[in-house]
């Protein structure tokens, strides 16, 4: 969600701004500006995508080797010319580019007005840059101090980038709650959301954290300082990020290219983990918390969207395994409706890019009450993995497309080896399960490989089906997460409408929407409850419903009662998550692509979601 590139060195700026915010491009946005500085600082921003900004700029003087450019999701203000970032000072000597959300924006603007300040957009982020200046002038202080002073005024979440013209061989940076990342070159830094614009130019980075303010200059050190006035000695981490992972590799779309990764995706997210000839599985990165996970009365996982999705998976798994109790939370209420935590809690937070504001807030909340919080995340560095007391990697490698598919299955394997781990620890299995499950698990990759032979047939079910406009997802136990995953992909990336439902509430409520129009997906795998299911596909069979079904391979039963199948790979019943969901995320990619939709960036979404 937004997105932000800054920098300053010895090369031109304008090249590297513009191909930072095509490699941001996946956060989701809605306007695109830049800002460089030569002699005067010159903003050029529009609406739309960042290629409208290039024909914009077109053939103007763009000579510089300072600029910070922005791509903005809309939240104070329409999506438009004016409101788009860079935003000017009132004496348009300082610009801004600003991530996040000033809450006390309304109370400061009304006061700024009243000192005689004209506001020319809507946003929050015009006001911020204003009432810097407006402290460096009255109180005859540097740009440094007056945005320190600032920033202990404003309420809110932030990540900021300064340009001055008074001050031309600096950038000041800053963050609260959105994350920040400098790039340390030789004589150069580069400043970005996250490491994407980065990774081509230097692998040194460090991430700002919350309420650090930075000094940028040329030709000098990285100086970093607390908003309270703190020197801070910057730590300077590697990235692992590769150049070639943020390419499309002959791919149509990134999606596409993702969803064909995760036979990879899912090895590598065990790999280290899980030897199935030993028996072992370990989670390193949370090995000095295991007692404190058997001792737990219960575990509250917190996370929004895809990430809940898993969440409801990995709850199934770990009470089945492990018998401890667990609660799925959305983040987002979590912290709004008092909760009840313990100090004797685990809270384990779940993300794909480590920066998701709500799933932070509940983090904070969850520690200020003495819970023990672990962290699920994708990105390396990333704000949940430094907030939390520990936690696991998915190592699923860059996700660029909005919609999430491989950071799903990602997740939902790290969540099957905490409940296999814990689960041994307690002895709440049988050893013969146990190893039954753990090779499976190894060999769950090569079946998510076999599972993407069904492109084609997906592909050709997804064309009677693109004009559809509602679907309804169902499926018990284990599938209902998967149901609800699917039906999330549909809506998501094809804008049309779906809902996912544990199969047997159908007959409360939703059956009422089933005729011979409504294409009814069903996961029905011969395991688990699989007469019930049969049942539930009767009911809407005999409403005239349209049934697409994900079955076992060889199966024969839904087979005559469907009027498609989609055939997966048999398996454990608790692994089936990691292939059903294959064939949903392919159906709702053909969907999307042949309904002519932006299937990498839809519309009004965000990868990152860094706010409220």
């Amino acid at each position: 969600m937004c997105g932000i590139v800054g920098y300053i060195g010895y090369r031109e700026a304008y090249p590297i701004l513009i191909k930072g915010l095509h490699r941001l491009e996946y956060r989701g946005y809605d306007s695109a500006g830049v800002a460089i500085l030569n002699n005067k600082i010159h903003v050029y921003k529009c609406k739309g995508k960042v290629a409208e900004l290039e024909n914009h700029v077109g053939n103007k003087d763009v000579t510089s080797t300072i600029g910070m450019a922005h791509t903005r999701w809309a939240t104070h203000g329409e999506p438009n010319d004016i409101n788009a970032h860079p935003h000017y000072s009132q004496s348009r000597k300082l610009a801004i580019i600003h991530n996040g959300i000033i809450e006390n924006y309304l109370t400061l603007k009304e006061e700024l007005i009243k000192r005689g300040h004209k506001f020319k957009s809507n946003t929050d982020t015009e006001v911020l840059i204003h009432l810097i200046e407006d402290i460096q002038t009255n109180v005859n202080i540097n740009l440094i101090e007056a945005t320190r002073i600032a920033l202990n005024e404003v309420i809110g979440a932030y990540a900021i980038v300064i340009l001055s013209s008074d001050d031309p061989d600096m950038l000041i940076a800053a963050r609260k709650g959105s994350p920040l990342i400098i790039g340390v070159g030789k004589d150069e830094f580069f400043l970005a959301s996250d490491a994407t614009p980065i990774v081509e130019y230097t692998k040194n980075v460090v991430y700002l954290d919350d309420e650090e303010l930075a000094i940028i200059k040329r030709n000098e050190e990285l100086k970093i300082k607390t908003i309270k006035n703190k020197e801070k000695t910057p730590y300077i981490h590697k990235l692992k990020l590769s150049l070639n992972s943020l390419e499309k590799s002959g791919y149509d779309h990134f999606m596409l290219k993702e969803i064909f990764e995760q036979p990879r995706s899912i090895r590598d997210s065990f790999r280290g983990r899980l030897n199935a000839k030993t028996g072992d599985v370990r989670l390193g990165g949370i090995t000095e918390y295991e007692q404190k996970l058997i001792n737990a009365k219960r575990i509250i996982i917190i996370a929004c969207g895809t990430s809940w999705h898993a969440a409801m998976v990995g709850e199934y798994i770990i009470e089945n395994l492990a018998r401890i109790p667990v609660e799925v939370e959305y983040a987002s209420e979590f912290r709004y409706r008092n909760p009840v935590i313990y100090e004797d809690d685990v809270v384990i937070a779940i993300s794909q890019s480590g920066e998701t504001a709500d799933t932070l807030a509940a983090i904070e909340l969850a520690k200020s009450r003495g819970a023990t919080i672990l962290g699920i995340c994708n990105v390396i560095g990333s704000s949940i993995a430094r907030m939390t007391h520990a936690g696991s990697y998915t190592h699923a490698g860059p996700e660029i497309g909005v919609a999430s598919t491989k950071a799903f299955t990602a997740q939902v394997t790290i969540l099957i080896l905490l409940a296999l781990r814990l689960a041994k620890i307690k002895g709440t299995i049988s050893t013969s399960k146990f190893y039954q499950i753990i090779n499976e698990l190894e060999l769950i990759p090569d079946k998510v490989e076999e599972t993407l032979k069904v492109d084609e047939k997906v592909k050709a079910i997804a064309g009677k089906f693109k004009d559809a406009r509602n679907f309804l997802y169902l499926g018990r136990g284990y599938y209902f997460p998967v149901a609800l995953e699917g039906a999330l992909k549909l809506k998501e990336i094809s804008y049309i409408h779906a809902e996912g439902y544990p199969a047997a509430e159908m007959k409360h409520g939703p059956i009422a929407l089933i005729d011979h129009e409504m294409p009814v997906v069903f996961i029905a795998p011969n395991k688990g409850i699989y007469e019930k299911v049969i049942s539930n596909i009767q009911e809407v069979k005999a409403r005239k419903g349209i049934i697409i079904a994900i079955v076992t391979k060889g199966d024969t039963i839904v087979k005559q009662l469907a009027d498609y199948t989609i055939e997966i790979p048999e398996t454990e019943e608790m692994l089936i998550p990691l292939l059903a969901t294959i064939p949903l995320q392919l159906l709702s990619y053909h969907i999307a692509v042949m309904r002519g939709c932006n299937v990498d960036q839809p519309r009004n979404l965000a990868k990152s979601v860094t706010v409220e």
